[in-house]
């Protein structure tokens, strides 16, 4: 009877860890869908109403869109007269818009363009925040390195890695982790730390060197 119910068990426990990571995944793919359905209304009932387009067909077709600008707005940013015409927008939009250099810089922060170090860009780092010889250690992201060789790192919070807390440290009390990659972090944390062990065991040449 033991083994009967223990069998059960194991195969319920194994579908459930096949059907609920799709399912979490659909839910979450409806909701950012639906996100951005709501922007996108505007366009989407435009091409409703003079194209055959209809529903959710129609809403692809704009967000491919808007993904197609971006990407020809990105190459011609590259040439030398799409640099000249952003510089200017942009001083002109800094000037004339409020708050719309703090949304640049929050943009440029996250995401590491123009040149700035950002989340993601990292490098990962394990920090330990409440001192040097404390054995508590967390994830961490270094988003700044100071010139008296302190870190200011970002530690995201389990399982939404986009809030967390900011930390300014010495040297001491942040080990870099250069092979772990920010992704791998950031699926470790959404996982409330599932797959740590892995994250945080120093490579066999790292060690031999």
């Amino acid at each position: 009877m033991t083994k009967i119910k223990a069998f059960i068990t194991l195969t319920l426990l194994g579908g459930l860890a096949v059907v609920l990571p799709i399912a979490i995944f659909v839910l979450l793919f409806q909701w950012l869908f639906s996100q951005i359905s709501e922007l996108v209304a505007p366009a989407t009932q435009w091409m409703q109403a003079h194209t055959e387009f209809k529903d959710n067909f129609a809403r692809l077709i704009v967000i491919a869109l808007i993904l197609g600008i971006c990407f020809i707005i990105g190459l011609l940013v590259k040439t030398s007269i799409g640099r000249w015409v952003h510089k200017h927008l942009d001083f002109w939009l800094g000037k004339l818009a409020p708050g719309y250099n703090t949304i640049k810089d929050l943009v440029l922060q996250f995401i590491g363009g123009g040149g700035t170090e950002g989340v993601l860009s990292g490098p990962v780092a394990r920090a330990r925040i409440h001192g040097a010889n404390n054995p508590l250690s967390v994830t961490a992201i270094v988003t700044s390195t100071h010139a008296n060789g302190d870190y200011t790192v970002y530690v995201p919070t389990a399982p939404v890695p986009t809030s967390g807390f900011v930390y300014h440290l010495p040297p001491d009390c942040v080990e870099i982790l250069p092979h772990v990659s920010v992704e791998a972090a950031m699926k470790s944390i959404v996982a409330c730390g599932s797959g740590s062990s892995t994250l945080l065991q120093v490579p066999a040449l790292a060690e031999q060197g």
